[in-house]
């Protein structure tokens, strides 16, 4: 679909990359290495080491996969739980890339046609708010983001992808771009972390003893 702020032409999300990264700032990306802090983030740390227990793992998410990682990590939790009582369970899950759309409430999700930024469908259709938000359609409890979120799943939404697709976006209304993202990251789900990008957050969960688990 040629005329949504998703479909980037041809060039994708890297091409996406390049465009946003002239006018907005990402997250140091045009700074040389030896301008980047190496202080850690008390605050992300402490995030991070939340993984407990015997049982950890991080389900990448780079993309919606009809929702499953929005169902995946409550499976996990249960049945590890079930099987291995009293161990500890700790789920984590990252959304990057166009995996990120499951982190937003519907206002957002509407206004900005998020369906159609994250090619995200619902019975062939164009969902009009977050369809992975709650889902009661599968007989297991606590299913969809912010039911995960409830049970202590551990949720991460990339800011190298918020920057760029809000960035899009902004183009495309002709708004602000910084004023569109930080919009968007007040429209994600209570409870969601944003972390410096997806890939950096699934690696630093496994230095931290997670197993990997891919899920988008």
């Amino acid at each position: 679909m040629s005329d949504t702020i998703g479909s980037l032409p041809r060039r994708g999300f890297i091409g996406a990359v390049s465009v946003v990264a002239a006018g907005v700032s990402m997250m140091g990306f045009a700074e040389p290495a030896s301008a980047m802090s190496t202080a850690a983030d008390p605050q992300l740390e402490a995030w991070f080491g939340k993984l407990k227990g015997k049982h950890q793992v991080v389900f990448d998410a780079p993309g919606a996969n009809d929702g499953l990682p929005a169902v995946w990590p409550r499976v996990y939790q249960i049945t590890m739980d079930a099987t291995y009582p009293g161990e500890g369970v700790s789920p984590m899950v990252i959304l990057r890339h166009k995996g990120l759309g499951l982190a937003f409430n519907d206002a957002v999700w509407a206004k900005y046609h998020m369906g159609d930024v994250f090619d995200i469908k619902v019975d062939g259709a164009v969902a009009a708010k977050n369809p992975y938000a709650v889902i009661t359609t599968l007989p297991l409890p606590n299913l969809g983001i912010a039911k995960l979120l409830s049970t202590g799943v551990l949720i991460g939404a990339c800011d190298v992808a918020l920057t760029v697709y809000s960035g899009a976006a902004a183009a495309k209304m002709k708004l602000d771009a910084a004023a569109v993202k930080k919009e968007w990251i007040a429209g994600l789900l209570p409870g969601v972390q944003v972390v410096p990008s997806g890939v950096m957050a699934v690696a630093r969960a496994q230095e931290f003893g997670a197993k990997y688990i891919f899920a988008g």
